[in-house]
Parts: C-alpha cells; sequence; structure tokens
C-alpha cells in the first residue's frame, strides 16, 4: 500500500486499486462503522438508565478502548493481521468488557446507597469484585489458548477472532480492576468541586442583594 502511494506521487497519471483480500477487508469495516456506532449507542442508553447518571457509562465505556489496544498487542504477537474475524472478536470483546466493568460500579453505587462513605465503597468494590472478574478473564483466555496454538488449516479463520477476544479480555481487565474505581473517584471529585462552586456562587448574588 505504501509503495503504490510512492508510485503514484511520482509518476503522474498512474492508478492502483485495492483488491483481493484487502479490498475485502476495506469493505468489511466500512460496513461495520455504522453498526459498531449504533451498538455503541445502545450499550450506552442501556447503562445510562439503571445508574441514572449521564457520566458513569463513560466511566464503564472508557475501558474499551484499551480492550481494542490489546487486542491490537495480541495481534502483533501473533504475528496476524487484522481481518473481519478480528472485527467479530472486538463485538464480542466489548460485552465482556462492559459486563465487568457494570458490576463493579453497580457495586459501589449499592454501597453508596446504602450509606457507606465513597473511600470505603470504591476499596470495598475492588476488593469484592476482584476475584469474580480476574477469574472470569483467566478461564476465558485458558479457554481460548488451544484455538490461539493450534496449526492446522481449519483453525487459522476463527484464531484471529480468539486473539481479540483472549488478548483483549486480558490487558482489559487490568485497567478495569485500576481505571474503573480511579474514574469514579475522579467525577465524586469533580461533582464535589462542582457543587461548592455553585454554593459559592450561590452566596455571592445574595450578597449582592
Amino acid at each position: 500500500m505504501r509503495k503504490a502511494v510512492l508510485l503514484k506521487r511520482r509518476h503522474t497519471g498512474v492508478r492502483y486499486a485495492l483488491e483481493g483480500e484487502l479490498r475485502e477487508q476495506r469493505e468489511s469495516f466500512a460496513s461495520f462503522r455504522v453498526g459498531v456506532g449504533l451498538a455503541l449507542f445502545a450499550i450506552y442508553a442501556l447503562l445510562a438508565i439503571p445508574f441514572r447518571s449521564y457520566v458513569q457509562p463513560i466511566i464503564v465505556m472508557g475501558v474499551i478502548l484499551f480492550g481494542i489496544f490489546g487486542t491490537l498487542l495480541g495481534h502483533m504477537i501473533m504475528g496476524m493481521n487484522l481481518s473481519i474475524m478480528s472485527v467479530w472478536g472486538i463485538m464480542a470483546l466489548i460485552g465482556v468488557i462492559v459486563n465487568d466493568s457494570l458490576v463493579l460500579v453497580d457495586y459501589i453505587n449499592r454501597q453508596r446507597w446504602e450509606g457507606v462513605s465513597l473511600m470505603d465503597a470504591v476499596r470495598g468494590g475492588g476488593m469484592a469484585r476482584f476475584r469474580p472478574i480476574l477469574l472470569t478473564s483467566l478461564t476465558t483466555f485458558a479457554a481460548l489458548t488451544p484455538l490461539l496454538l493450534d496449526e492446522s488449516t481449519q483453525a487459522q479463520f476463527p484464531i484471529p477472532m480468539a486473539a481479540s477476544l483472549g488478548f483483549g479480555i486480558l490487558y482489559a481487565t487490568l485497567i478495569t480492576l485500576i481505571l474503573v474505581p480511579l474514574g469514579y473517584l475522579l467525577l465524586e471529585d469533580v461533582r464535589a468541586v462542582s457543587a461548592r462552586g455553585i454554593r459559592g456562587g450561590a452566596m455571592w448574588l445574595g450578597r449582592l442583594d
């Protein structure tokens, strides 16, 4: 691809077109853009309703980006290129990542509603959900390992999907257990600062009266 671009720059009038596997991948990725966007919007809406918040779903969904990075890292380790099966694996990965983050944030919220302090709720949520989240990720990767190591011709087609899901979930799990609690604390700090600013503004306006 890079050589074709350089050739076109050097020689005016030269044209090139993507064919074969590259063309199929480009068409497949283009068709998935709309579907992925709608899926992410639906996930956000479904999270916003039980959380009763517009910001907490962003904390949950923010881990998706790190999961995708883990997917790319896994493909580099395996020496594979992204394919349509890789995209399907990423879609499955998004569901697992969102579920792990969801149960963690939901646990913290329930602790807060029961009157537990912010730090104790976050600390307790991390400790209570650490083992279930970690075991889910490890068992998923362990189940995919035989497929990742399979060298048969039949296994080459689903291996990119397994690499996306397996490596993505491993990386995202570590990020979930760190980033989600930090994001929750940061959100509460922003809310506290905003509340103090509003109260200060109201008091200042009251003095003017």
